[in-house]
């Protein structure tokens, strides 16, 4: 069986992918912490899913880490004050450089484990500059020669929307995954940017949405 990195970060399109690549490969999710206002609630909503998944194609969690506090000062992912909400567009929660973070990481973490293929859930219609097929095979190329390792990036779910994902998957334990910026307690805050998001894409799908809303 094939071994794949998958990062995983707690949201729905990660979790989804992690259970999806489970299927037929051997899964080692990675989680790359970097200090984000969200954090610790994304990652127990991370470990929740992967319990109620319980499967044994899926390794238990890796967690990295590139702490990001100097690079992004005051910014609002790292405060958690003025998170973007449903009425601004997408490009108001862009991250400078998050997907470089991410898959370098983890290139390094895989050219350690001998494991050659990263998975990433990034969907249809993100309009990021580190997020486009052309990014993602630039990068895996310079990554494979920077560290002597092949390695290779798809995204598997890059021509496929949100409501999409839910539609398909709705056997999953969707309710557990977290996709919000400002989560209070276990619950999403339902205000945010990344809520309407989700809450839209359930409903596009006409699939009940189980997830715990604080508003």
């Amino acid at each position: 069986m094939n071994n794949i990195a998958v990062l995983a970060s707690g949201g729905l399109d990660s979790a989804v992918l992690l259970a999806d690549e489970a299927q037929r490969a051997q899964v080692h999710p990675i989680y790359v912490q970097c200090g984000l206002a969200w954090e610790q609630m994304e990652r127990q909503a991370l470990q929740s899913f992967l319990t109620a998944l319980n499967n044994p194609n899926i390794a238990p969690l890796t967690v990295l880490s590139a702490p990001t506090a100097n690079i992004y000062g005051e910014h609002w992912s790292m405060t958690g004050k003025s998170v973007p909400d449903a009425d601004q567009p997408d490009s108001s929660v862009f991250l400078p450089g998050r997907n470089i973070l991410l898959l370098g990481l983890a290139a390094v973490w895989c050219s350690t484990h001998k494991i050659s293929h990263i998975s990433i859930g990034s969907l249809e219609g993100n309009p990021f500059p580190d997020a486009t097929p052309e990014f993602f095979e630039d990068f895996a190329r310079a990554l494979s020669s920077g560290l002597g390792h092949r390695i290779s990036v798809k995204a598997p779910y890059r021509g496929i929307e949100k409501f999409e994902l839910v539609r398909r998957f709705k056997h999953l334990p969707l309710s557990l995954t977290l996709t919000c910026m400002a989560p209070e307690g276990a619950k999403h805050c339902g205000r945010c940017n990344k809520c309407h998001e989700r809450q839209v894409a359930f409903r596009k799908a006409g699939v009940p949405d189980q997830t715990a809303y604080a508003g």
